[in-house]
């Protein structure tokens, strides 16, 4: 997926301005927000339950080669071929390969952000493998001009039926049906055809088990059952390297906590664990089976301030409850992980410098840690990417010589106090009889949305003054 997140200012804007948009991004809160509440409730141990997770992923994690050595000695054991990716690129030209290598036409998918990070539809076509979405949200988005998703769980969040009802009708050539049952069943015909005569199918995996040498995937429409032991020869599963875990037991542990946080459900209605192809005596599988295993700047995190973020389960969690990410959706963040996870993952994967304004594009109120089910500190992270920014000299010049100026007063106490009186009546005077300033000088950043409520015309100092007795205390 290209990177756009050098233009994250001028698509937060245009976001906020889309009156259309801001409608449909209020179904994260009536949806997400107050169903996770709710799932998460139903658990006595929830904080216990979340410890026991942070403890099963740094373990994974604090061995990671040992575990990815366990996992494809017992995966090849069980028939699969392990083959490992240095790069995006390297990712995407090993399964055209595995494409190529097996003849295939035709290559179904189950929804996958690593795929979207390594660009693969657009390597398998190039390649003449046509790649069909079946994820219906992925579908959804495949169809209207390869668009990309703006959520790692709802891709089309961002849209609502009529907008849909107009794309089916406009590429089916069907009549425009409204409701959704109708919807489903029209998107379930179109993809029936393409299950039943796929040569290859891709998922990704929600995590991998060592001990077993298995992929484990969570969806909630049955798709990814369908790519791998329908008509597909081939199964592909492609996966960042950080989601090995040791065993099963520390699997049972992460899947109480992944769709409590992700879409507020007690468990999701399809969860598989496929373990090698096809066996002689068994019914259904592929006849072949292919990890593709991603670092892509995974491993640069570990042992690096930012190791914690290689715990993240991709539940979606910190952006359905991020004040930013409510407000501007996905797609203002420029690549594939929006919200405060992204704010954290694109520079950390794509580079600081290609990333500028991501790391501010969050208010640091917690949330997000409050909410992450591995207790992720995406606040403390964010914080410790500006402060990369400051010393590499990547924020504007304006921006570094206000720090310096204010800095340089905050040091000196009688200047700071003068100043501070002088700037409480400039803005209460500003704010006129409404109390409430309309266009603030250096500031329209926060009153092009919103009125800046004007001080009250004294300084702290002056006020605490007044309060104790005869005037006294400084």
């Amino acid at each position: 997926m290209q990177v756009q997140t050098m233009h994250f200012k001028a698509r937060a804007s245009m976001k906020l301005a889309d009156a259309r948009l801001q409608k449909n991004l209020k179904k994260l809160s009536d949806k997400f927000v107050t169903a996770r509440a709710a799932a998460v409730a139903e658990l006595d141990d929830f904080e216990a339950t979340r410890n026991a997770a942070v403890e099963r992923r740094n373990r994974a994690l604090a061995h990671l080669d040992v575990w990815l050595e366990t996992f494809e000695r017992n995966a090849t054991a069980r028939g699969a071929t392990v083959l490992y990716a240095e790069t995006h690129e390297e990712a995407a030209r090993l399964i055209v390969e595995i494409g190529k290598k097996h003849g295939a036409q035709k290559a179904i998918k189950s929804k996958s952000m690593v795929s979207e990070e390594i660009g693969l539809n657009r390597a398998l076509s190039a390649a003449g493998i046509t790649p069909v979405e079946t994820d219906l949200g992925e579908y959804i988005l495949q169809i209207n001009d390869n668009e990309a998703p703006s959520h790692i769980i709802a891709p089309v969040i961002h849209k609502d039926k009529d907008e849909i009802s107009d794309l089916f009708s406009r590429t089916h050539g069907t009549a425009r049906k409204t409701e959704i049952t109708e919807l489903t069943s029209e998107a379930r015909a179109v993809l029936r055809s393409h299950f039943l005569s796929a040569d290859m199918g891709i998922t990704g995996a929600n995590f991998l088990i060592a001990e077993t040498g298995t992929a484990a995937l969570v969806t909630n429409e049955g798709n990814e059952g369908m790519c791998t032991i329908m008509p597909p020869k081939v199964h592909v599963v492609l996966a960042g390297i950080e989601k090995v875990l040791p065993t099963l037991e520390d699997l049972a542990t992460l899947m109480r906590l992944l769709p409590r946080s992700a879409t507020g459900q007690p468990i999701s209605n399809y969860f598989s664990l496929l373990t090698g192809p096809r066996h002689a005596g068994e019914e259904d599988g592929p006849e072949h089976m292919y990890y593709v295993l991603v670092d892509a700047g995974r491993t640069g995190l570990l042992g690096s301030d930012f190791q914690d973020m290689l715990r993240c389960i991709r539940c979606g969690a910190c952006m359905n409850h991020c004040p930013v990410y409510q407000k501007i959706g996905g797609h203002a963040y420029g690549w594939v992980y929006p919200g405060p996870m992204g704010s954290v993952l694109t520079p950390s994967y794509v580079g600081l410098d290609k990333a500028i304004d991501l790391p501010h594009a969050a208010t640091l109120c917690g949330q997000c840690q409050v909410v992450c089910p591995v207790k992720i500190p995406l606040p403390e992270l964010l914080r410790k990417l500006r402060e990369r920014q400051v010393e590499r000299g990547l924020r504007p010049w304006t921006e570094r010589a206000a720090l310096i100026a204010w800095g340089w007063a905050a040091r000196n106490p009688s200047l700071y106090r003068a100043g501070s009186k002088v700037a409480a009546r400039v803005l209460k005077w500003m704010g006129g009889q409404r109390g409430q300033i309309r266009s603030l000088p250096f500031g329209d950043g926060w009153t092009d949305q919103r009125d800046f409520p004007a001080p009250s015309g004294k300084t702290f100092h002056e006020l605490y003054r007044a309060r104790r007795p005869n005037g006294a205390g400084r």
